[in-house]
């Protein structure tokens, strides 16, 4: 028996819950009917982030379907460090209920704002403005230390630096929307973890 067959069970319903959760509350949010273009966050941004998230998925259900087909970037994890990625993603995916249902329609893809967006600062969003890349970073770690596979990790990695060099151009699209309403929510919260001195 292999380590894969307790971890990879255990990667999979979280990787199903916090997918499942997501793709409700996205689901919700198009019914709407607006459509919002990629296009806002310049092409090669758009394009590099959405390899690298493309990438972490692919790796990640490559692992789920059969280990063996990620075995080329498998690498030697402690075992104590792929029981935390299980605590770690058992914990994302209460944590994407409470930011999904809390930021409710206005949830999108991309930089882009809603015709009709609020500014969210209930749930999570009291404390931290981008919750969302947060958790996600979060629980791509934890399905690549559950799967001890490096391009996961590494892919996981360069997602997130897209998203940071994507966040100023969001924070700039959300103070065109809500003008000092957001600057006063900046000051008073972190973008990616809660501010602990004001």
């Amino acid at each position: 028996m292999t380590y894969d067959t307790i971890f990879r069970p255990l990667a999979l319903l979280i990787f199903v819950s916090g997918v499942g959760i997501g793709f409700y509350f996205r689901y919700k949010a198009q019914r709407a009917g607006e459509r919002i273009s990629n296009l806002e966050e310049g092409v090669w941004t758009m394009i590099l982030l959405r390899t690298a998230g493309f990438s972490v998925w692919l790796g990640i259900l490559a692992y789920l379907i059969n280990p063996r087909w990620m075995a080329w970037a498998a690498f030697d994890v402690p075992l104590w460090l792929r029981w935390f990625g299980v605590g770690m993603g058992i914990i994302t995916v209460p944590l994407f209920y409470w930011l999904f249902s809390s930021i409710g329609k206005n949830i999108t893809t991309t930089v882009a704002i809603r015709a009709e967006h609020q500014l969210v600062t209930h749930g999570p969003y009291r404390w931290v403005r981008h919750p969302l890349y947060t958790v996600g970073t979060a629980a791509f770690l934890a399905q690549g230390l559950m799967a001890a596979n490096a391009f996961i990790l590494v892919m996981n990695v360069l997602a997130f630096i897209m998203l940071m060099i994507r966040l100023p151009l969001e924070e700039a699209r959300l103070i065109e929307a809500f003008g000092d309403a957001y600057r006063h929510y900046q000051q008073r919260t972190g973008a990616l973890l809660p501010r602990w001195t004001r």
